[in-house]
């Protein structure tokens, strides 16, 4: 049974819930100290695994509407990516204001050359930014077959993001290496276009 365009609706509320809530979470948690003795951290680790999850969510999207004959599916991509941007960008804002402090933010650009994980970092952010801002049909009109070749950096995203985790957690823990793994699957599902490319 293919989805209909009232459950697709219904979907992208579940979507918006589901990007939201942490965020309302987060908040609650500054207020009520349930971070550990580095709040900081805890937010820049919480905000970049939420990043994470939405990244690999928008991959899941394509496979789950071919393999599962659901076509409309497609329609939730681009809500996914444009949240998966918005908490790359308040995992950017928290290293930045949190760790680094206002009085401090030109120290931003030395950070990112002195520490390669961070390189990562701001550069998948970056590719996030690009994607977001010519998200919309008239981008896409616009630029014709150039849109899918933009957007089709989101693969570099997912190489790149989590490695950015791996490497800034610098201890072998099991939940980056689960974020890598699963994005390795979902860049191996579309082993058939990456072939295609080397052709």
């Amino acid at each position: 049974m293919r989805l209909t365009l009232r459950q697709i609706k219904w979907l992208k509320v579940a979507i918006w819930l589901a990007a939201t809530l942490p965020f309302l979470w987060l908040i609650l948690s500054v207020d009520q100290g349930w971070f550990s003795a580095d709040p900081a951290k805890d937010i820049q680790h919480f905000t970049g695994r939420m990043t994470l999850k939405l990244l690999l969510a928008t991959l899941l999207v394509t496979p789950l509407a071919r393999y599962g004959k659901q076509p409309l599916l497609i329609r939730c991509r681009r809500l996914l990516g444009l949240w998966c941007f918005a908490w790359g960008t308040l995992h950017l804002v928290s290293y930045s204001v949190l760790e680094l402090g206002l009085s401090n933010i030109g120290l931003l650009g030395r950070e990112l050359v002195t520490r390669p994980y961070l390189t990562l970092g701001i550069i998948s952010w970056l590719l996030l930014l690009s994607l977001a801002v010519t998200s919309t049909l008239w981008a896409q009109r616009k630029m014709g077959a150039n849109w899918q070749k933009l957007h089709n950096l989101v693969y570099v995203v997912a190489i790149l993001a989590p490695i950015h985790y791996l490497w800034s957690v610098k201890t072998l823990s099991p939940l980056p290496i689960i974020y890598a793994v699963t994005a390795a699957i979902l860049l191996a599902l579309r082993y058939k276009k990456f072939r295609q490319w080397c052709r």
